[in-house]
C-alpha cells in the first residue's frame, strides 16, 4: 500500500467455521476494484480469517498478480479494532480508500402487523423498498457494554477511522473513505437520545442512520484531507457494488457530501448509480458527532484500564 492507490476493504460478516466463499458485495467490490485497476494494494479486513483467506485465494484465481493481504479485525470488539488499527499503521504508511462495508442485522424478525397491513395500501412499494417497519431485530450486549449493532455497524468503524488517522490525512492526497449505507436508513428509526437503540427493535436501521449522519460530520471535519461518502446497494452483490465503484472513480471534490449514492438496477438488469439528498440535519449530525467522541473517550479509558489489571 506505499507504492500506488490502496484500498482497505472490510467484508466484515457472521461467524462462519467453513473456508468456503460467501459472495457478498464485499467481495463482489473487490473483484470489480482489481478489474478496474490490479496495481492497487487491496487489503481484506475481517472477523472470519477462514474465510478472508478463502476470498484472498478466489481473488488471485482472477487477478493472479494481484497485491492482496488479509487483516483480522472485529467491528463489534474494541480491543480487536485497536489491534487492527495498530497492524495497520506497521504496515503501510498511507490509506488512500477505505470501504466501510461490514455491518450485522442479527435475529431479524418479520413484523407481521405491519407487513399485513401494508401489503393492502398505497405504501406497499415504499415498505418492500425500504423495509420500514417490518423488520425487526433482537440485539444484545458486547464486552464492551455496548449495543452490538451499534458497535458493530457504527461504534467500531468510527474507532477505526480515529486510530489510523495519521494515514488517512494527507492534505496533498486525500483519502477517501466509502460507508456502505441502506435504503432501510431511516430518521424515525433514529433518536439522538437513544443512538444505540436500547429502546427500539430497528436496531439496523438506526445504525444506518447513524452513518449517514456521522459521514456527514466527519466530512465536515477533515474535509481537506478526507472526504467520506455513503452509498446503498440492491439486488446482486454484484449489482450493490456498482455505486461503489462508480466512487472509486470520481474526484473526490466533485461530489456532494449531503448526497447519498445508490446502486440502482434497472427493468432491463442495466446498472446505474442515482444519488438522493439525505434526510437529515447538520446540526443533528455534529451532535452525534461530539457523542461519539465522548463515547469513544469513555470506553478506551476503560478498555485500557481492564488490559492493566490483566498484567
Amino acid at each position: 500500500m506505499i507504492d500506488g492507490p490502496s484500498s482497505l476493504q472490510s467484508p466484515q460478516g457472521h461467524h462462519n467455521s467453513s473456508p468456503k466463499v460467501r459472495r457478498g458485495i464485499g467481495l463482489a467490490l473487490c473483484e470489480r476494484l482489481l478489474t478496474e485497476d490490479d496495481q492497487i494494494h487491496l487489503c481484506l479486513a475481517c472477523r472470519n480469517m477462514q474465510r478472508a483467506k478463502a476470498a484472498r485465494i478466489s481473488l488471485l484465481s482472477l487477478h493472479p498478480a494481484a497485491d492482496i493481504s488479509i487483516l483480522q479485525v472485529n467491528l463489534g470488539s474494541l480491543k480487536s479494532v485497536c489491534q487492527a488499527a495498530t497492524e495497520v499503521k506497521q504496515r503501510y504508511r498511507q490509506v488512500d480508500f477505505l470501504y466501510l462495508n461490514a455491518g450485522i442485522m442479527p435475529n431479524p424478525c418479520i413484523n407481521l402487523k405491519v407487513f399485513l397491513s401494508g401489503l393492502f395500501s398505497r405504501k406497499v412499494i415504499h415498505m418492500f423498498t425500504t423495509g420500514e417497519g417490518l423488520l425487526t431485530q433482537k440485539d444484545q450486549i458486547t464486552d464492551d457494554g455496548l449495543q452490538e449493532v451499534f458497535e458493530t455497524n457504527v461504534f467500531g468503524h468510527f474507532v477505526l477511522i480515529r486510530a489510523i488517522e495519521p494515514l488517512l490525512c494527507h492534505v496533498d492526497s486525500p483519502s477517501q473513505l466509502i460507508w456502505t449505507s441502506s435504503s432501510n436508513a431511516r430518521k424515525s428509526a433514529f433518536s439522538l437520545l437513544d443512538y444505540q437503540h436500547i429502546q427500539g427493535q430497528e436496531s439496523y436501521s438506526s445504525s444506518k442512520y447513524a452513518t449517514d449522519l456521522l459521514s456527514v460530520a466527519l466530512n465536515r471535519h477533515f474535509n481537506q484531507q478526507i472526504r467520506i461518502f455513503t452509498n446503498s446497494f440492491t439486488i446482486t452483490p454484484y449489482n450493490g457494488a456498482e455505486a461503489l465503484l462508480w466512487l472509486f472513480r470520481q474526484k473526490p471534490e466533485l461530489l456532494d457530501p449531503l448526497l447519498k449514492y445508490h446502486s440502482c438496477t434497472s427493468g432491463l438488469g442495466n446498472n446505474y448509480v442515482e444519488s438522493r439528498k439525505m434526510n437529515l440535519e447538520e446540526e443533528s449530525s455534529e451532535l452525534f458527532y461530539q457523542k461519539l467522541l465522548e463515547l469513544e473517550k469513555q470506553t478506551l479509558k476503560k478498555l485500557s484500564e481492564s488490559e492493566e489489571e490483566y498484567k
